[in-house]
Order: C-alpha cells, then structure tokens, then sequence
C-alpha cells in the first residue's frame, strides 16, 4: 500500500496539470456560461453544456497520466501493477472530489434561481431530477469511463505504437458500424429508443460502471507488456 501511495505522489508531482488545469477550465466554461446568461433576454431556463468540458478533459488525463509518468516510474523499478493501482487509485480521489463540487454547485444553483440569471450549469434537467447518491455516482462514473478509456488509448500505443492504435480504432469503428447497422436493418430503434428513455441515473452509472471496468482490465492486461 506504501507503494501505491508513493505512485500517487508522483503522479502529483504534475498538479497544475491533474489539478489546476481541470480548476481553470471548470471556472472558465462557468464564468463564461454566466457572461451568455446575463445577456441573453430569455426568461425560461437557460442551460449551458459548458459542464461537459472538465469531463472530456479526464479522457486527456488518461493518456497523459500513464505517457507523463509511466518511463519515469520504470526507471525507479515501480511494477506495473503498482503503478496501475496508484494512478487508478489517485485519479478515483480526484473524481470523487470532482463530483462532490458539482453535486454541491448543482444544490446551490438550484437555490440561488440559476446564479441569479435562471442559468443551468451544474444541475442539467435529468441528472438533477435524482437523488443525491445516484447523481454523484452518475457524475463519478463518466469521468472514470473517460480517464480509463484515455489510459488503455496510451497504453495500446505504448504497447503497440501507433499501428496498434491505429488498428484498435479502426477495430473500434467497424465495431460500432455493426451495431449501427444492425438495429437499422432490424427496425430496432424504436426499442432502443424506449430503453434509453426508461434508464435512470443510477442504472446508467450501473452500466457505465460495467463499461469502466472491462476499460480497466484491458488497461491492466496491455500495461503488462507495454515499453517504458
């Protein structure tokens, strides 16, 4: 465990990239959603999906936190799977961190009448119409999603450079034209439709969940045999 920790110092040794960054775009997507509020003669509800861009930033995080770090900690004899859990483990704290602001910002936007302009930010329409545990693990398990699926894209090219990621994307593509295709050709979105409708926050992190760990294995079971 003194070990996993030590990972997750490291790791830290790039806060202004895994903490600050994240802080500066969270507060700029904000301030600027507010600036268009303010200035937009609506009197409804107005939304932004400016909350989004600090969550596609945790896909980025995956592949700079094994990219940035992983050759460093190889040369200090750190194992594989010592590593893997400290930057898995480090990266849940911060999500963890992550959706207590949003879930606690998402309280007080509502309080406030949208900050004082009727804006929406944090608290988006189907995600706050839940409880708070199934808000918090839906807001939880998308960054996670996002950074493994940054990880295990890293970690494909560090195992297979850029022919292996080439090869997993296109696989990953003709993979989704399948699905795609056969829903059309089965008449199945109307179904498809009606299932999505009836998910709830808490079943979407349960699935979303699933997908994070089979994002995770992977992960693990490519980090064994990448190159520093």
């Amino acid at each position: 465990m003194s070990r996993v920790v030590k990972v997750m110092r490291m790791q830290l040794t790039n806060r202004w990239t895994f903490i600050g960054i994240p802080a500066v775009i969270l507060a700029a997507s904000f301030g600027l959603s507010w600036v268009i509020w303010s200035f937009v003669p609506y009197e409804g509800t107005k939304y932004s999906g400016g909350s989004q861009a600090i969550m596609w930033y945790f896909l980025a995080l995956g592949v700079q936190a094994l990219t940035m770090t992983f050759p460093f900690s190889q040369g200090l004899s750190i194992s594989r799977k010592t590593f893997f859990l400290g930057t898995v483990g480090l990266f849940s704290i911060i999500a963890v961190v992550t959706t207590a602001i949003y879930y606690v910002l998402g309280l007080i936007e509502i309080a406030t009448d949208g900050w004082g302009v009727n804006g929406r930010f944090f608290a988006l329409e189907w995600i706050a119409e839940g409880a708070g545990l199934p808000v918090m693990a839906f807001y939880f398990t998308v960054m996670m999603v996002l950074f493994l699926l940054g990880f295990w894209a890293a970690t494909i090219y560090k195992r297979w450079q850029t022919t292996g990621l080439l090869i997993a994307g296109i696989g990953t593509g003709l993979l989704l034209v399948g699905v795609l295709y056969h829903l059309t050709r089965q008449d199945l979105w109307g179904q498809v439709g009606q299932f999505l409708g009836s998910q709830s926050q808490l079943s979407v992190a349960g699935w979303l969940a699933v997908v994070g760990l089979a994002l995770a294995c992977g992960s693990y079971l490519t980090l064994r045999r990448a190159v520093p």
